[in-house]
Order: structure tokens, then C-alpha cells, then sequence
């Protein structure tokens, strides 16, 4: 089967001040356009030392979710793999104030409480990664950075003196939350929890779905009530 992509290309060279500047202006030179991992690194990397960020991923999410950017990947459309990414348009989205940061203190607070540990917990498993490990999924070292515990989206205004309004988390497990879980609450996002399923999990979804409002696929794999 052909692939019907239109792919971007490295435009560059993009000398930017920072990571995040330097891939958003890869973005927004390449709207509408499939962007891979390799094209971001070579964006990504420092214009004077050639060195390839090791976070990168945690700032093309801050895109997302801190400056209000579509970037699409295989998590919100079919026909992208993994490691491929499609901005679609420049349109910024209305976004949540301005973040706040625990202080210095409290910060440090939390990274004893942590063991200077990653504070991620899924099913009763606890991420565990420590500062400077290498992180055996998403490659890199691993660097803490402090996370909402009640997310940003809903409470921007959290008290930077008060550890329990903080976790400690990586930088994959900060791209994983997303604003999606509210640790505190328990409140979760569904749309966004379904959206990061895997393409299986998605499929069992959509059946339960289409049973739940009382339709069925016919042989075609068209829609129709029963």
C-alpha cells in the first residue's frame, strides 16, 4: 500500500534559544505535514554544540498542553506511526494561567520525600526511576521535575509552599499524565484516557460503544442500528 502522507522536511538551520522554540518553528515551517523523530532530534539539537537534547519529547508535550499547540500522533489519528507527528494548523488553543512552581524549598522537600525518585503509580506500580538513570523506555537521562498534583487545567493556582500539592515525576511519566489524571481526585479525563490507548484498546472501545447505543457493523464495516 502507498503511503498518502505528504512528509516535512528540515528547513533549517534553527537557532532558536531554546529546545521548545527550535521544534515549534520546525512545526510551523511544515504545517499540515508528518514530522518524524529524526527530523525533530536535528531541529532539536543545540545550534552551537550540535548536541542532541535528551528531553525532547517532555517539550514538544509542553507545546501541547503549556502554549495550547495541535500536534497529532499516532495516539489521535490511524494513519500515524509511532514516532510521527502532524501540526495542522498555527491555531493556538485557549489555555489554563500561567504555571506556578513549588519553591525552592518545598522542592527540595519533595525530592526526599520522593528518594529523589520518580512518584509515577499505575496499577500499584510505582515508576521508581531515579534522577540521572537512564529511562529504559524513552531513552535519556532522567531528570525530576515537579508536577501538579491536582492538574494545572484545573487548578493553576497551586500553592508552591505546600508539598502535597506536588509529585516528583520523570519526564516520559510527565508526557503520560498530560493534565488527563487528576491524582488527587481521582477525576480522570475518558476522552484523553482513550485517546492514549493503543490502537487494540480503542477497538474494543469503539464495540463497546457502538453495543452501548445500540448498533452493530454490518458485512461492509458500515454502521447500522439493530
Amino acid at each position: 500500500m502507498t503511503d498518502s502522507k505528504v512528509y516535512g522536511e528540515f528547513k533549517g538551520p534553527y537557532r532558536q534559544k531554546s529546545v521548545k522554540q527550535r521544534i515549534l518553528a520546525l512545526f510551523l515551517g511544515n504545517l499540515g505535514k508528518v514530522i518524524g523523530r529524526e527530523i525533530i532530534l536535528r531541529a532539536a539539537r543545540d545550534p552551537k554544540t550540535k548536541k542532541e537534547p535528551e528531553n525532547w519529547h517532555q517539550r514538544l508535550s509542553e507545546l501541547r498542553t503549556d502554549d495550547g499547540y495541535t500536534i497529532l500522533s499516532w495516539r489521535n489519528r490511524g494513519d500515524l506511526r509511532v514516532q510521527e507527528y502532524l501540526m495542522p494548523n498555527a491555531t493556538k488553543r485557549k489555555k489554563a494561567g500561567k504555571r506556578v512552581r513549588p519553591n525552592d524549598e518545598t522542592w527540595v522537600a519533595i525530592l526526599e520525600r520522593a528518594k529523589h525518585c520518580c512518584e509515577w503509580s499505575e496499577g500499584g506500580h510505582v515508576c521508581g526511576l531515579h534522577e540521572g538513570d537512564v529511562d529504559p523506555v524513552g531513552g535519556g537521562r532522567v531528570k525530576l521535575t515537579p508536577d501538579h498534583r491536582n492538574p494545572h487545567s484545573l487548578n493553576p493556582d497551586a500553592d508552591p509552599s505546600d508539598q502535597s500539592q506536588w509529585t516528583a515525576l520523570c519526564g516520559r511519566h510527565q508526557v503520560t499524565k498530560k493534565n488527563y489524571w487528576d491524582s488527587a481526585t481521582g477525576k480522570m479525563n475518558t476522552y484523553a484516557i482513550v485517546q492514549f490507548a493503543t490502537r487494540p484498546e480503542k477497538e474494543i472501545v469503539f464495540k463497546f460503544l457502538l453495543e452501548y447505543f445500540g448498533y452493530e457493523m454490518d458485512e461492509k464495516g458500515g454502521i447500522k442500528r439493530k
